[in-house]
């Protein structure tokens, strides 16, 4: 018997590496979850939620406690304005907000620009609205963006511009001059931008996030992206959110209602906590951070790779091509059994994934013993 509609999704690679990380007891460094867990006052926020009964359906927008605790936020990190009652959703992680926003915006037959290499639900949520994904390539080993070759994409058919800064997997952030060009043509070609900012808070080498919705004219035309789980440690929590103008808020809230419609109650009561931490909080976050990223970039530097440092994320990209791999996916596949370390080939990151490429993608998201280990096993097994 055929089966209707698309064929079906291959296993992704995040899935397939899990399995093979549990087969060969491996270290993993590919995937972006922390080993640890939250901060503990973010955890017994949550935990005093669920005692009090907080277990049942949230408003679909989300609890106003979590919505005006992220209002607040980009009040006072951005000087942004979203409102408490309609410029505020709460979202089963960013990927749910990702996914409304391309159903919302996106008909049958629309292109979307987004900057390649991406994460792989871009294109899986474009493809759903029946659009179409058009790769905007940052390559190496700078990994900037070419604005003249953004300009020359856009054309009638292109409906909204898919933004992600700091960008996963490459970790390069934005700068001004940067996000004025994409502004520049979002206006003048009158163009939506959606933008995925969930690494908003892990910026390095005094570098500052600056969300595009913040520049002149962008406002109206924009959707942010954030997420609570990777600036607390609480990825298994999937609290995400979406901010803009009422209107284009409305659109997302539209599709939300019949994806998840709502989840994790007690967890937003917990989010609510997480976003109200003093700037000290932030502040060491970051450097715990910075220490990380500087020992693996090093490590794996001294090891033969050729290392891209990352600018913010907390992923780096390194080149095995000096080890003598020029296929990124072989050499992961062969590395948990070969060395029991786990990474990320970066080619599952492009709108063609089988190409061949030899950028990997490695994580810092881990304790420093970890990190150490896995350098460790790689030393001795490469």
């Amino acid at each position: 018997m055929e089966l209707p509609g698309p064929a079906k999704p291959q296993t992704t690679i995040f899935t397939v590496m899990s399995a093979l990380a549990q087969r060969h007891g491996a270290v993993n460094l590919g995937q972006g979850f922390p080993d640890e867990s939250g901060p503990a006052h973010v955890v017994e926020a949550a935990v005093a939620a669920m005692r009090e009964g907080r277990n049942q359906y949230p408003p679909m927008p989300g609890v106003l406690e979590l919505r005006q605790a992220i209002a607040a936020h980009q009040r006072d990190w951005y000087g942004l304005e979203p409102g408490v009652e309609d410029g505020v959703v709460v979202t089963a992680g960013a990927s749910e907000a990702i996914a409304a926003a391309m159903l919302a915006f996106v008909r049958p037959g629309d292109e979307v620009v987004a900057m390649e290499p991406f994460y792989d639900s871009y294109k899986a949520s474009v493809e759903l609205a029946g659009g179409a994904i058009v790769p905007w390539p940052l390559e190496a080993p700078e990994f900037r963006p070419d604005l003249d070759r953004l300009a020359a994409l856009v054309n009638d058919r292109t409906r909204l511009l898919l933004v992600n800064s700091p960008h996963n997997p490459t970790g390069t952030v934005l700068d001004r001059a940067e996000l004025e060009g994409i502004a520049r043509i979002a206006v003048e070609r009158d163009l939506l931008v959606v933008t995925d900012e969930v690494y908003e808070h892990l910026v390095f080498g005094g570098r500052s996030h600056e969300p595009i919705a913040a520049l002149p004219g962008m406002w109206d035309r924009t959707v942010t992206i954030g997420s609570a789980g990777k600036t607390f440690s609480v990825t298994g929590w999937k609290i995400g959110w979406a901010t803009g103008p009422a209107a284009l808020v409305d659109r997302v809230k539209g599709v939300k209602q019949y994806l998840s419609f709502a989840s994790g109650t007690p967890f937003q009561y917990g989010i609510a906590a997480a976003l109200g931490s003093g700037r000290d909080y932030y502040e060491a976050y970051l450097a715990s951070y910075a220490e990380r990223r500087d020992l693996l970039a090093q490590g794996l530097a001294g090891l033969g790779f050729t290392v891209y440092e990352p600018e913010g994320t907390y992923f780096i990209t390194a080149s095995a091509a000096p080890l003598g791999y020029g296929d990124g996916m072989a050499f992961c596949l062969e590395l948990p059994e070969r060395c029991g370390v786990v990474a990320i080939p970066n080619q599952v990151f492009y709108a063609d994934p089988a190409a061949p490429r030899p950028e990997v993608r490695f994580t810092f998201c881990k304790p420093r013993a970890v990190l150490e280990e896995g350098l460790e096993r790689l030393r001795k097994g490469l």
